[in-house]
Parts: structure tokens; sequence; C-alpha cells
């Protein structure tokens, strides 16, 4: 996955809207622990855009999987299909700004998949601030036809992710205070898999909130020891900012695999290890 592939600007899929081959736009707004972005879409969106909801329709119930567990394959088929996505026509996703949700919406049709998915950087802030057009308008998508085929792109379950921290390099996308186990606000155990590096996704972006440079983030993860030959493992709280660090990896042009139930499966089970501290071990 390259930069170019990974991610768009607010200019660039303005061009690509008006062209030929426009994109499928998906909204994914949403806020952790936060009220439902419905509304915030109904309000104003991109014109053609359809409105995803992550908790119901990028993730599974709450459970022994963890907080956001991946959805059944063939439930978010139909919801992609309902959303218009076509396997033949890009895709192109965006949030509020954060790109928390619109890079779990970019992970989970890179994983059953589809071969042409980006997001907009800096999403609908960044969208307004380039003078792109919204409306109130709800869009009605003509019914797609992508069939999810799991396992495009690596996928790790716990035992996976402790070998990956062993053998490799695990990254843990989480605030530094939650990774060294200082708090812990939402799961029961607070600190990291042993053996994981602190690389918060906080730190992959700029003020506004679009990504930065691609060399600027080579230059960050080679430091935390992305180097050639290494396998890479992403995992965050509960699998929604680990496919941010995944795709700031992917504009960095560094392929790594997410860990989907991340720190809400791991500190779940009373028999998994649990390191704090700032340090890996």
């Amino acid at each position: 996955m390259t930069a170019k592939s990974a991610i768009l600007s607010a200019a660039e899929l303005q061009g690509e809207l008006a062209g030929p081959r426009p994109p499928v736009l998906l909204d994914v707004r949403w806020q952790l622990g936060g009220p439902d972005q419905r509304p915030a879409y109904e309000a104003g969106h991109l014109p053609g855009a359809v409105y995803v909801d992550l908790d119901r329709e990028l993730a599974g119930p709450p459970g022994p999987g963890g907080r956001h567990p991946l959805p059944d394959p063939e439930a978010f088929g139909a919801v992609m299909r309902k959303a218009g996505v076509r396997a033949d026509v890009p895709v192109v996703v965006y949030d509020g700004g954060q790109g928390w949700a619109a890079a779990r919406a970019w992970w989970m049709l890179r994983w059953t998949g589809h071969p042409d998915v980006r997001v907009l950087d800096g999403g609908l802030t960044a969208w307004t601030a380039d003078g792109g057009e919204v409306t109130a308008d709800e869009a009605t998508a003509v019914e797609g036809d992508f069939k999810p085929n799991p396992g495009a792109v690596g996928l790790l379950d716990a035992d996976e992710a402790a070998a990956r921290a062993r053998a490799g390099l695990l990254l843990d996308a989480r605030a530094g205070e939650r990774y060294r186990g200082e708090v812990e606000p939402i799961d029961p155990v607070g600190g990291h898999i042993p053996g994981a590096v602190s690389a918060p996704t906080a730190e992959n972006v700029g003020p506004d909130g679009r990504f930065l440079p691609a060399g600027a983030l080579r230059a960050r993860f080679k430091a935390l020891g992305a180097t050639e030959g290494t396998p890479v493992g992403v995992y965050c709280g509960s699998g929604v900012s680990g496919a941010h660090e995944v795709l700031a990896l992917a504009v960095a042009g560094i392929e790594s695999d997410l860990y989907a139930g991340s720190w809400s499966q791991w500190s779940s089970d009373p028999a998994r290890p649990v390191a704090t501290g700032p340090d890996p071990q």
C-alpha cells in the first residue's frame, strides 16, 4: 500500500468527484463514548456520501472479542452493498477529522478484499477548509455488488500479537499514560502487552489532524524499530485507533498487521501477562 493509494487530499477528492469515475463516499463520523453522529451527518455531509455507523456496522457486539470486535463479514458486506460499494469502483471514507473511524472503515474494506479504498486526509474539517460543499440531503445509494473475502491484509489474534512483540515489532497506539498503566479509563487493567512499544496515534498527525509527510512518518516508525524485514503489528484499546496507526504506516510505505481485539480483549483475560511502566518489558 503506497502513500498515494492510502489517503488523498480534499483537493484531490474534489477533482475525482468531478471526473469520469467518481468514488463512492462513506461518512463514518464517530466519537468514542459520545453521542450518535447520524444527526451530524444529517445536518451536513459531502454530497452523495452515505452514513455508516461504526459501533453497529463496523463492529460486532462487545464481548470476549473486545469492545469493537470485527463484525460478521457477510453482515459487513451487506452494509457495504447497501451503501453502494462496488468491487470495481473506488471508495473514499471520511470522518469528522480525527481519522480513527475512517481508518477503521478503510481497514475493514482492505481486509475484506476491496482493491481501491482511501481515506480523506483531515476528514470533513479539511474538506470544508478547502472550500468543499456540504449538503443536508441524504444520499440514496444504488445497491452495490461488493462481496467480502476476508484475509486480504494481516490480522493478528492475541497469541500472534504476543509473538509479534517477541519476534518483530508490536506498536501500542494508545496514549502513553495508558500504555504505562498510569490511568485506564475504560478497560479492566492498565498497562501494555509485554514487549510492545509505545507509539501513540496522535503523534502521526499535525495540529490540523492531517498526516505528517510520508518521510517524517517513515523516520518515526524506523526510530521505533520498524526496520526493513521486521514484521510489524499494531494494537490499541479496541481496534479503532490501531487501524489509524496501520494507515499511518501505510502512508509511510510500511505494511503492518492489526490485532483487532486489542487491549480490550487482552486485558479481559486474567491469564494474559501485563507490563507497566515506560519500557516494553
